[in-house]
């Protein structure tokens, strides 16, 4: 599942949840116990459903994160002049903008 795709998952599912919240916030005066119940009912199970989703995103981020700090770190132990460079680059660059400022 691409990142994308699963963010937009959790988009959908906010926006159903903040349909939800509003359903049961609005016009409760007029909506007969049951209906407020169903509304109420929907949304818990839209925000345990975005907090799984959100929670299973935030670990996967963390997983990609992690890996991509292990592949940094492997290639800077490999070719450790090539880092020194990199970074060098990385530090002239920041020093001209920030001399600019």
């Amino acid at each position: 599942m691409s990142s994308n795709h699963s963010s937009e998952e959790l988009r959908a599912e906010l926006r159903a949840l903040a349909d939800s919240l509003e359903a049961v916030l609005s016009d409760t005066g007029e909506k007969s116990k049951e209906e407020i119940e169903s509304l109420k009912s929907k949304a818990k199970d839209v925000l345990y459903s975005s907090r799984a989703k959100l929670g299973q995103t935030t670990e996967r981020i963390t997983e990609q994160t992690k890996e991509m700090a292990g592949r940094a770190d492997n290639y800077v132990r490999e070719n450790p002049w090539t880092g020194v460079g990199i970074g060098a680059a990385v530090g002239v660059v920041l020093g001209v903008l920030l001399a600019k400022r």
